[in-house]
């Protein structure tokens, strides 16, 4: 206080009585500087929380609207595929995009749910996958688009691409959520740190499913589409739930 009041007398009525303009704009700067990082804290978890919403609505909406399209046994991958393949590329990019900035918030913010310096790097690999995809379409599977076969002969350079790009997705996500919920549990958070566990076996165990389903298994072909989007749905949710904790701590 001893300080601002200092401040504020250097900056008094100049001779002519006019109060001293240029001073008090810089006290205003000085105090009001510190806030700043905390503001693009926020704004990066803001990001990181509307990536999941953005992401699974964009998908759900072209998915129910497409021809030929069937989300219980496509991927979503697929929906990059034909004429209005760009409206999913770019939900991968923008999606791939809000990934890493939740997960540079999530490295400014801290706290036991972070993980330290390992969820925010695995939720970043998770989004530059996301965007990877993006760059590289997927091969045609299950008779998508219409007059495809159901499996391609060989994989095509960008749809071995593709699926290289997933693998931070759906192994990289539950890892997250394991690392965060450790750090969680340790901290006493032992909701939290359960919902963590929940959801990186959710996802492992549906990403397995979905992977025999879109290889064809006779049982799960049809089935395929359906566990590939439980999968997303929990990692991506998970995103959500974990920015948000963060969020609301920053705001505090």
């Amino acid at each position: 206080m001893s300080r601002l009041l200092s401040s504020a007398a250097c900056c008094g009525p100049p001779s002519g009585g006019e109060p001293g303009t240029a001073g008090y704009a810089s006290l205003v700067t000085g105090i009001s500087r510190p806030a700043a990082p905390q503001a693009w804290t926020r704004g990066l978890l803001r990001c990181g929380a509307a990536a999941g919403p953005v992401f699974v609505a964009v998908f759900l909406v072209e998915g129910a609207g497409r021809d030929g399209y069937r989300p219980l046994r496509h991927p979503v991958s697929s929906l990059a595929l034909g004429p209005r393949g760009w409206i999913q590329t770019a939900n991968f990019v923008v999606a791939g995009t809000l990934f890493v900035a939740g997960a540079a918030g999530l490295a400014r913010a801290g706290g036991p749910a972070a993980g330290g310096r390992a969820v925010p790097a695995l939720i970043g690999a998770a989004g530059a996958g996301l965007i990877g995809a993006a760059v590289f379409p997927t091969d045609p599977v299950g008779g998508y688009p219409p007059g495809t076969p159901d499996m391609p002969g060989a994989f095509s350079r960008s749809g071995t691409a593709h699926n290289l790009a997933a693998v931070p997705v759906f192994l990289g996500l539950p890892a997250a959520a394991v690392a965060s919920g450790c750090r969680s549990w340790r901290a006493g958070q032992r909701g939290f740190g359960r919902y963590c566990a929940g959801t990186a076996a959710m996802m492992l165990t549906t990403t397995g499913l979905a992977g025999a389903g879109f290889s064809q298994s006779p049982r799960l072909a049809n089935l395929g589409g359906l566990f590939q989007r439980a999968s997303i749905i929990a990692g991506f949710g998970w995103l959500t739930a974990l920015c948000a904790r963060a969020l609301r701590r920053a705001s505090g």
